[in-house]
């Protein structure tokens, strides 16, 4: 049963109400609340470039979740400083063409490439940490995909195999070498 709301005041509260709770679920105000109240973002700092092929480049957004608006894209190829990561997001900062400023974009565009060059490869860990196991080796100058990161460390996947690679064994730049 509902009651009918017959004082005009209340009326224009209820509506203001649910026009507030109306703005912040569609701007995704929301969630970027509950991002910021989770204790899953992590702090990074790491570089990545764009694996995007859209011809219009890699969408910048303002908030951690497609619901959030587009800021600004990014070309393909282009290096960008991961600076966060919550979930299947990772917040960028300053690309090397394109966008300029902070946003969010979805981390399974990205890619990193391994360093090691005149060595045998280098070192995919169980962890972020160089006292956990060692996975394998995975040879220079390979692509893999960039799954997140925790502070310096990008959290990759080989060849199906999930682990770490350390800052020293990361190269963010898709078209040259970082050696």
């Amino acid at each position: 049963m509902t009651k009918k709301v017959k004082n005009p005041a209340s009326k224009l509260a209820i509506g203001l109400a649910f026009s507030c709770i109306s703005v912040i679920l569609n701007t995704g105000i929301a969630s970027e609340i509950s991002l910021a109240k989770s204790s899953n973002s992590q702090k990074c700092d790491i570089f990545a470039y764009i694996t995007d092929t859209d011809s219009q480049g890699l969408n910048v957004r303002s908030g951690a979740s497609t619901n959030n608006v587009i800021i600004g894209q990014i070309p393909i190829n282009e290096t960008v400083h991961v600076i966060g990561a919550a979930g299947n997001w990772v917040q960028i900062t300053n690309a090397s063409n394109g966008f300029q400023g902070t946003g969010w974009v979805f981390v399974p565009k990205l890619g990193l490439t391994t360093r090691g060059y005149g060595t045998n490869g280098v070192d995919f860990y169980a962890s972020s940490s160089q006292k956990s196991q060692k996975l394998r080796r995975i040879p220079a100058n390979t692509p893999v995909k960039l799954l997140g990161c925790q502070g310096d460390w990008a959290q990759v996947e080989y060849q199906g195999v999930k682990g770490w690679l350390t800052r020293e064994e990361q190269c963010g730049a898709a078209l040259t070498s970082c050696s």
